[in-house]
């Protein structure tokens, strides 16, 4: 297909809307546990796979956004390569299959959308995953809501994405270009999903969303020159989540106040529970593989393993026999890869970083406005990581390489499209 056939097929408003309905239908899909999740993802990848092969523009967007796009093959290399060395079979070769998924989908950016439905769509999204963990905390009794994929333990994955959810309707609310009625529907994504997260009492995720949105409520403010009613929003947000915090949900106050006698109290000897606890446990096991193994790592998806060996062996505490992860995405990668998976992991939230950062100051909304979200996404990735794995579940996984890579592939299409029309002026 030639680049001209290409803009005259989504010059009409059905092929646009279809793929700009499928996009915003994707972070629901990775929320759910019912089969039909798979359908968006399965057409999205089919219609990238053909624009890749067909079309120059789309090949040539990924050209322009080679860093991003670069990190995420090492991170695919890294594992099937760590999975051959240590014979680990292919089941951990999920992980890089889903990168290789997201990667191709990312293609559908690239492509004439109508992005105020994808905003919308993630927005709609966002109220429903906030509804259902209200549902779960209030009418069905359960104490940390999990949402409607991953089951009891998928509390912090829920938060992640809920949050990652309201980062992106903070940057729509926040536009100048946003007509009102949409701007008050992302006001009530944003608030629903904060919620829903500070339902969850995932303190990891709440703590790590707190500079991710003083930050991007200060970038708009220097890119706009809105400071006054930015800093009226700061204040109005942190006030109304302190009142909800200290006033409505009481057992999040007791989560936090729990931190500091845990850690005062850690003897790895005779560790006792708690979550704190545990995950400074779970840490200090973590570091002993890496130092054991700085160069390969004991292997991908082993944390589990290596640790039922330290227990055995009285070199560490009983009480994290039950977990398969470390909790910190830095020592996972590290205890697991070594040095390697240690610097993979860093430029794939590094690298995407800085291409976004150079561009969320950018005069056109069309470009800040996306660059601003990847930022905020990758930044609340990065904070999230002290404290639990946060590409361990598939669904915050998937929620992390959709959306930088699929907004990376935006970015530079834009960028091209900038350039044909300065040249056609």
């Amino acid at each position: 297909m030639t680049d001209t056939r290409l803009a005259q097929a989504f010059a009409r408003p059905g092929p646009a809307w279809a793929v700009s309905l499928l996009l915003a239908l994707m972070p629901l899909s990775f929320s759910i546990d019912w089969g039909i999740k798979a359908l968006p993802s399965a057409l999205l990848f089919l219609l990238g796979l053909a624009l890749m092969a067909s079309t120059a523009s789309i090949r040539r967007s990924y050209r322009a956004a080679w860093p991003v796009v670069a990190v995420a093959l090492v991170m695919i290399g890294f594992v099937i390569f760590n999975v051959l060395l240590h014979g680990l079979g292919w089941r951990p070769l999920d992980r890089p299959a889903h990168i290789l998924l997201f990667l191709v989908v990312a293609a559908c950016f690239s492509l004439p959308l109508r992005m105020r439905v994808v905003w919308i769509g993630f927005s709609l999204g966002a109220i429903v995953l906030g509804a259902a963990a209200v549902v779960q905390a209030y009418a069905l009794g359960i104490d940390r809501p999990h949402g409607l994929n991953g089951g009891p333990s998928a509390s912090i994955e829920l938060a992640t994405v809920l949050l990652g959810l309201s980062t992106m309707a903070l940057v729509q609310f926040l536009a100048h270009g946003t007509p009102r009625r949409e701007r008050w529907l992302h006001l009530l994504a944003m608030g629903c999903a904060m919620y829903g997260a500070l339902l969850t009492q995932s303190r990891g995720p709440l703590l790590a969303f707190a500079p991710v949105f003083l930050l991007l409520v200060l970038l708009h403010g220097r890119r706009c020159g809105h400071w006054r009613s930015s800093l009226l929003l700061v204040g109005a947000v942190f006030v109304v989540a302190g009142t909800v915090t200290f006033g409505m949900r009481g057992e999040m106050v007791e989560r936090f106040q729990a931190i500091a006698p845990e850690v005062t109290r850690f003897d790895h000897r005779l560790a006792t529970h708690g979550a704190v606890i545990e995950r400074l446990e779970m840490w200090r096991t973590a570091a002993r593989a890496f130092g054991e193994h700085p160069l390969v790592g004991i292997g991908v998806g082993q944390f589990d393993a290596y640790t039922r060996k330290e227990i055995a062996a009285g070199r560490s505490h009983a009480a994290i026999e039950r977990y398969n992860q470390p909790h910190n995405e830095y020592l996972e990668a590290a205890a697991t890869g070594g040095v390697p998976g240690l610097l993979a992991l860093l430029a794939v939230f590094l690298v995407p970083l800085y291409y976004f950062g150079r561009r969320v100051l950018d005069a056109d909304d069309e470009v800040a406005l996306p660059a601003a979200v990847g930022a905020g996404v990758i930044v609340l990735y990065m904070l999230c990581a002290l404290t639990d794995a946060v590409f361990y579940r598939v669904m915050t996984q998937s929620f992390y390489f959709f959306t930088v890579l699929g907004l990376a592939l935006r970015l530079a299409w834009l960028r091209h499209a900038e350039t044909r029309r300065a040249s056609a002026a």
